[in-house]
């Protein structure tokens, strides 16, 4: 058993989140209206002095579109490396400014010199009256002040502090933790990893199973971010039964992310066995008598994962999805979770698995509205997912036929023929989708190249071999070199 998580509360990634939705053009007004009044009050509440002067000082803070215009524009732009990381585009100027308060920002400074001194003396008398351990968590304190605050740099320093003069193998893992949230919040992807792998690291020579698992996670999203969906996807899954990291997002996002993730990257078998079957999944994604097989835990993912899945298209049109946290039934969760309607995902799902790929592109582009579009981690990738999500929908389709009418093959997808022409056109120059496209004849072929895989092996050894040749020839003159030298 290890020891209950130290130093996961701060920093606040919600607020990261409203930040981004301050300058994203896809945010509807009301809902930057509601993430200004989210990030105005949690200023005022947790003191946030340095933040909002990172935010909105008249001529350095990202968010102040006034700012832009004056003489320090140019030099702010490139002052602050990490603002591209929280922002929606660096050209991104939000439809909602955050006011600058002078008094304001004077009156939380005040309150933080004050705070600072407290924590100082409190460790002062520490170190003259008690023990190491005393001293330790003022200085805890005070790390945590400045993760609070939004002062990244002392943030992170205080902590490196505390990790230095720390013992405790738990201690040290939480510490890494909150650095790598720290990352998370300004997106500084090159913080974030430098320190998923120090955790690792430490997770590796002894930490607990609780910290294991919340590593896990961790890892998980820091993958979604570099687009590394293919790894990021079974780490998300696995933590779907297991997630306790509502410090990191909750689990409504979490549900979204591992859903996405092993969409785009996992062999159908798998998707069958971790997506479309497993409990987890069907608890909130499925409909009628699947959801309540889950949520009773008489279904499970296993040898049956090979049977095709049930016609959903029968199901209930317009039934939202709401997420229904398994994890933590009959305990205390840190903040109710807002409802989300998960119905295009569970199309998205249902479709692409069935082949239903007219619904599926429907599904698709609903996904990106909902989703992608709005969430700062998907964001960024939200062209590379849609077109990976078309290619793998295009290719599924194609490996079952050796010859598909082009016009046959538009009406499944419910697109033009000039639009799957071109789309497919793309992956066959890239050499993504092996196929020729014949429109000599008139509608149009399309005629896919099954490789040969003997073939394949057998070029790929004659390739080995001359190069094994090759080196042997060279290695060969040069020992007889040496050898008359020697002579």
């Amino acid at each position: 058993m290890g020891s209950d998580p130290q130093y996961a509360k701060y920093p606040l990634l919600p607020l990261a989140q409203h930040i981004f939705t301050l300058t994203n053009p896809s945010s509807a007004k009301p809902a930057q209206q509601i993430s200004l009044k989210s990030l105005q009050d949690a200023i005022n509440e947790h003191k946030m002095a340095p933040l909002y002067r990172y935010l909105a000082h008249p001529s350095e803070g990202i968010l102040n579109a006034s700012g832009q215009s004056s003489s320090h524009a140019a030099k702010s732009a490139g002052r602050k490396p990490s603002a591209a990381g929280m922002v929606a585009s660096k050209n991104s100027i939000p439809k909602v400014d955050l006011p600058w308060d002078e008094a304001l920002y004077e009156k939380l400074k005040k309150e933080n010199d004050e705070e600072l001194e407290s924590f100082k003396k409190e460790e002062e008398e520490a170190e003259e009256k008690a023990g190491d351990t005393e001293v330790q968590a003022a200085r805890g304190k005070r790390a945590e002040f400045w993760a609070r605050v939004g002062d990244k740099d002392q943030a992170i320093a205080a902590y490196e502090e505390v990790f230095e003069k720390t013992g405790v193998l738990g201690t040290k893992i939480d510490l890494v933790l909150a650095i790598i949230r720290i990352g998370l919040f300004y997106g500084d992807k090159l913080l974030v990893k430098k320190h998923v792998d120090r955790a690792k690291a430490l997770v590796e020579s002894g930490g607990d199973w609780d910290r294991r698992n919340r590593l896990k996670a961790y890892q998980g999203l820091y993958l979604l971010t570099t687009r590394s969906y293919n790894l990021a996807a079974p780490l998300l899954l696995d933590s779907l039964s297991t997630f306790t990291s509502y410090e990191l997002c909750s689990y409504s996002s979490l549900v979204v992310y591992a859903v996405l993730a092993g969409s785009v990257s996992l062999k159908r078998v798998d998707f069958k066995s971790k997506v479309v079957d497993a409990p987890e999944i069907k608890a909130i994604l499925g409909d009628g008598e699947d959801k309540l097989l889950a949520l009773s835990g008489a279904i499970s993912a296993g040898p049956g994962a090979d049977e095709e899945m049930k016609d959903v298209s029968s199901a209930t049109p317009g039934t939202a999805k709401t997420v229904v946290n398994l994890t933590t039934l009959g305990s205390e969760q840190p903040d109710a979770e807002i409802a989300i309607d998960f119905s295009p995902l569970a199309e998205l799902v249902s479709s692409l698995y069935t082949g239903s790929y007219r619904s599926f592109f429907g599904a698709l582009a609903a996904v990106e509205v909902t989703f992608l579009s709005q969430d700062r981690y998907l964001y960024e990738h939200r062209g590379w997912f849609v077109r990976e999500m078309r290619l793998r929908a295009y290719q599924q389709l194609l490996q079952s036929y050796r010859v598909v009418g082009l016009e046959s093959m538009a009406n499944d997808f419910g697109v033009s023929v000039d639009f799957l022409d071109r789309d497919l056109a793309k992956f066959i120059a890239a050499e993504r989708i092996p196929c020729t496209i014949d429109r000599v004849t008139g509608k149009g072929i399309i005629e896919t190249n099954r490789p040969d895989s003997k073939n394949k092996q057998y070029n790929d050894v004659v390739k080995q071999g001359d190069q094994l040749i090759t080196k042997l020839q060279k290695y060969g003159q040069a020992v007889r070199l040496r050898g008359s030298e020697r002579a």
